[in-house]
């Protein structure tokens, strides 16, 4: 079938939103109608040239939609059913399956720009492009592995679900599935971007005490306040980390990094008390690397650990996370800011690089 998707043909180049042909989904694959997409950051580190997955490829992991059409041996999805996508696809089966981490699964033995199989649904003429983890959803319709596309409550709006897919899963479940945080303790988040507002607000719903929220954007700190800050540091001016560690009386009891660069990582650990955990929930560029002393781990017992996706188990999570929004215990509503058609995603992109937004979602007719 003939689609419009956005692809990027190169780096530092906008993405061209053209007519592509999808393929119709075999074996173990759905194909999906997307009503929304995020507009999120890591489909920008892609089109920045800082990850490098080969090229021309269709962007695009954050989205919801209505399963269309089944490929045999489909049995976990029909025609119909509401679903999120889910970028991380896994197997079932294999050791990270089995003991409840699906999402260090890789789904297969093939990259994650291709089908299970190593092929590709996506062709331009008689090229073939990339889908990016998997997913591909800046595009009207996907085709993705069965494991991929999640079902969830018909009644949960489909323009707001794509949200629970990436930025809500990520920032609330590396609170509590990640860290897992505790009733009473502090907490600082750096980065208050659409990931960050969910970590602030998972904090909020894991009963933290007080929740320290830094960026340098005024109007990010207001957001802040709205997903359940405590206490604001606006660290364009002034020793961050001294200011957190004086309001903590020597550090709070969990740090969480949300932006992916080395410097406001290291500034989180640092921000960490005596036995704290600094979590890193950013997603840096492929090269950005980090320096810590090796003598400070031993002598505070500090704890630095990374949380993918949310340390989410989809199928169990999603329908989770849908259920505390539509019983009014998650705010998913004031994350958007904005919203664009696909023919406007490269103005998006600018929004979200000039950092205008929580959030912007493309809304597909």
């Amino acid at each position: 079938m003939q689609i419009k998707a956005a692809v990027l043909y190169e780096a530092n180049t906008p993405l061209v939103v053209e007519d592509v042909e999808l393929d119709d989904p075999k074996e173990g694959e759905v194909l999906v109608r997307l009503a929304s997409a995020g507009v999120c950051h890591s489909d920008y580190h892609v089109m920045k040239g800082e990850w490098k997955p080969p090229l021309p490829i269709v962007l695009g992991h954050e989205a919801a939609g209505v399963v269309e059409k089944v490929g045999p041996g489909v049995s976990m999805s029909k025609p119909g059913d509401h679903v999120i996508l889910n970028f991380r696809p896994n197997c079932g089966w294999c050791r990270y399956c089995s003991v409840g981490r699906p999402v260090l699964c890789n789904g297969a033995a093939t990259d994650r720009w291709v089908m299970f199989d190593g092929t590709s649904r996506l062709h331009k003429g008689t090229q073939d492009l990339y889908h990016f983890a998997r997913t591909a959803s800046f595009g009207e319709y996907v085709v993705v592995p069965q494991s991929g596309a999640v079902p969830v409550r018909d009644d949960m709006p489909l323009d707001k679900a794509c949200l629970i897919g990436c930025s809500v899963m990520t920032g609330v479940g590396s609170v509590v599935n990640t860290a897992k945080v505790e009733p009473g303790s502090s907490v600082v988040v750096i980065g208050c971007g659409g990931v960050g507002l969910n970590v602030i607000q998972g904090a909020a719903l894991a009963g933290a005490g007080r929740i320290i929220a830094v960026d340098v954007l005024e109007n990010k700190l207001a957001y802040a306040r709205e997903f359940g800050a405590t206490d604001i540091i606006d660290a364009s001016h002034g020793d961050t980390v001294g200011r957190i560690i004086d309001m903590t009386d020597g550090g709070v009891d969990y740090a969480f990094e949300a932006i992916g660069n080395h410097n406001t990582i290291l500034q989180a650990y640092n921000s960490t008390c005596l036995g704290g955990t600094t979590t890193v929930v950013g997603m840096a560029a492929e090269d950005d690397e980090l320096t810590i002393s090796s003598l400070s781990l031993p002598r505070t017992e500090k704890v630095i650990m990374g949380s993918w996706y949310g340390s989410a188990r989809p199928w169990v999570d999603l329908p989770r996370m849908v259920d505390l929004y539509m019983n009014g215990k998650l705010e998913v509503d004031a994350l958007v800011s904005r919203t664009y058609p696909l023919d406007e995603i490269n103005t998006a992109y600018d929004a979200l690089a000039r950092g205008e937004v929580a959030r912007s979602i493309l809304v597909y007719d």
